[in-house]
């Protein structure tokens, strides 16, 4: 793998320049057109068929917070949203497959969304949100870690053929060589797949949590992956970078969602919210994973938003352009219907531009997009 190096500020070039190449401007067209999403998170239910180790839900106190099962109120909640400008909603919980009733509600309100799901129910097709369906290993794996038996046979079954399925595999520190088998029967059942990094939950100190050598493990995974299964593995080796770098997302990139993010000038700090059951949200703890360690946030969701917003900090150099426009490209194949995939631009292991200096613990960034 290269690394490539850091252009200084007078070699720095304009951005017509790094639109030169036809291959480059074409995915910079591409992407652009979705500059237009604005997203909040919502939990559909405090209720789940599984019990997972180390899950963000059932960490800190939205999980007490009473159930609206009110088809109208929810309606309501999205019309509002709508009003308020949000153009995309994430649907998770726990388990939003539980209250499919309530998916249907929110699609016909707000077509652009996700679905986070276990996968171990269906979720109606008429339902037309991209679904993702969390891998945690192989089925001896999710029975220890999860409670569940033959979950992946389960899933595989459930969205096998299905546009809307992304399958998102989640490194922790004990399942990175299973990711090889379960990969090759993913793509065998002609299933699309993407990575995730699992990020402590506040205060969790189990065995899923990942160190320095887990890592690098785990980078060497996903480049590997990615290389034996290119069209079928949503993913690009700025994404490995972003998400198994030693600091995690927000000591690199600053995180923009509102609970690190005080500012509420401009993006997510202004329009992010997190609802929670009872359609109430809190804006100290609003984030796309409520209840993650901040420090340890690798999560590939929280990348999606607080990546993608960093263009200024991807413009000092072509391949670092290039990579940006893969991660955003590969952003935007796992989030949205209907949105393919191209070939990625750039296989450089390049360093996040501008990491912000200081203490990784906390929150205390105040740069707001």
């Amino acid at each position: 793998m290269t690394v490539a190096t850091k252009t200084t500020a007078a070699e720095k070039p304009r951005f017509s320049d790094l639109l030169a190449h036809p291959d480059v401007r074409e995915r910079w067209e591409k992407v652009r057109k979705f500059f237009f999403l604005r997203e909040s998170t919502y939990d559909m239910t405090n209720r789940c068929n599984i019990r997972c180790d180390g899950c963000y839900y059932y960490e800190g106190d939205k999980q007490f917070a009473a159930e609206n099962l009110s088809a109208p109120d929810w309606r309501r909640l999205m019309q509002a949203e709508k009003a308020r400008g949000i153009t995309y909603v994430v649907l998770a919980g726990a388990e939003p497959s539980l209250v499919p009733e309530l998916l249907s509600v929110c699609y016909s309100e707000m077509p652009l969304g996700s679905i986070a799901t276990n996968g171990f129910k269906k979720i109606p097709e008429s339902v037309g949100y991209k679904i993702h369906i969390s891998v945690w290993g192989n089925d001896e794996t999710s029975e220890k870690t999860r409670g569940a038996k033959h979950l992946l046979q389960k899933q595989i079954e459930n969205y096998q053929n299905d546009p809307r399925a992304v399958f998102v595999y989640t490194f922790t520190r004990d399942n990175i060589d299973e990711a090889s088998a379960v990969a090759a029967d993913l793509v065998a059942a002609g299933c699309s797949m993407t990575f995730n990094v699992f990020s402590s939950p506040v205060g969790y100190a189990g065995p899923l949590r990942h160190d320095a050598d887990s890592l690098l493990r785990t980078r060497e995974m996903m480049m590997a992956l990615l290389d034996r299964y290119p069209r079928q593995v949503l993913f690009s080796a700025y994404n490995a970078v972003a998400h198994t770098s030693g600091q995690g997302l927000h000591a690199l990139y600053r995180c923009s969602y509102p609970r690190c993010n005080p500012s509420q000038d401009i993006g997510l700090g202004r329009s992010f919210r997190q609802y929670r059951t009872d359609l109430n949200w809190d804006r100290s703890a609003a984030c796309c994973v409520p209840d993650t360690d901040c420090a340890d946030c690798r999560h590939y969701a929280a990348g999606s938003a607080v990546v993608t917003a960093r263009l200024y900090r991807h413009v000092g150099d072509a391949e670092t352009f290039k990579s940006w426009l893969d991660y955003v490209d590969t952003y935007l194949a796992v989030w949205v219907m209907g949105y393919e995939k191209g070939k990625n631009l750039s296989s450089k292991i390049i360093r996040p531009p501008g990491a912000a200096a200081g203490p990784t613990a906390g929150c205390s960034g105040s740069e707001g997009v």
